[in-house]
């Protein structure tokens, strides 16, 4: 079953096409990566499915119901969470904070950032759970700040995760990270899919979590869908090896 699709989904700036003519199938409950080489439209197309821009062309149907043009603020009450590249949190909060506002904000005592604690319990345990599900139960009382950077990056999975998103745009999250941190954090993200039962839409530049996590992988080049398929197939892809993976 489709939980995300787009229909010839385009992109102009100006008169370059960033994205051109791009139909993607996103099916419930995978894990599925979007790879290519820089300037290929990767993020370009996450912001349009995410409502961070307007399309020029086509259409975005989540859970079959047209989507085009929602902006991005309103994603989070649809069932869409989507992180950046650039971890977002409140430096000078801690890690349950950060969480429990999250969860405040897409509740119904949004405005009500200064009520007693015992009013906004259920936004507490909204977040623990969270923090619990990334792995950050441990570091609940500490500073966002004091956390290493493969822990922000959970961080700010938590906060997507309390708006109880059916679908995960994630881009790049494991940019930044030493090469030991990475295969832990991603552990982390295939339990987020089986025990919450997420579905996850991946932009990754790293190839070994691309190839060992996904169960579908979509390789763009010049802003068009290159090809698609499993990663196997991606990997003994002639023209997916000599457009991204330097094979020739």
């Amino acid at each position: 079953m489709l939980i995300l699709e787009t229909r010839a989904l385009t992109k102009y700036f100006g008169s370059f096409c960033a994205v051109g003519g791009v139909d993607l199938r996103v099916e419930e409950g995978t894990l599925h990566s979007v790879i290519g080489p820089n300037g290929a439209g990767k993020t370009t197309l996450f912001n349009l499915i995410s409502g961070y821009l307007r399309p020029s062309d086509g259409a975005v149907i989540f859970e079959g119901k047209d989507i085009t043009g929602t902006p991005l603020h309103k994603m989070a009450h649809l069932g869409i969470g989507r992180s950046f590249q650039i971890t977002n949190v409140f430096p000078n909060l801690t890690v349950l904070e950060n969480v429990r506002l999250a969860a405040q904000a897409k509740g119904a005592d949004s405005l009500r950032f200064l009520a007693d604690a015992g009013s906004i319990k259920k936004y507490i345990e909204q977040a623990t759970h969270a923090l619990e599900l990334v792995g950050l139960t441990a570091r609940m009382g500490w500073l966002a700040a004091a956390l290493p950077h493969g822990d922000k990056r959970k961080l700010e999975i938590a906060i997507n995760l309390v708006g109880d998103p059916r679908l995960l745009l994630l881009d790049e999250p494991a940019a930044g990270m030493a090469t030991e941190q990475v295969p832990e954090f991603m552990n982390t993200i295939s339990e987020i899919r089986k025990r919450a039962g997420k579905t996850i839409l991946l932009v990754e530049h790293n190839m070994s979590v691309v190839m060992n996590y996904s169960d579908r992988i979509t390789v763009m080049a010049g802003g068009k869908v290159l090809a698609e398929g499993a990663p196997a197939e991606i990997k003994s892809n002639e023209a997916v090896q000599n457009a991204y993976l330097g094979h020739r």
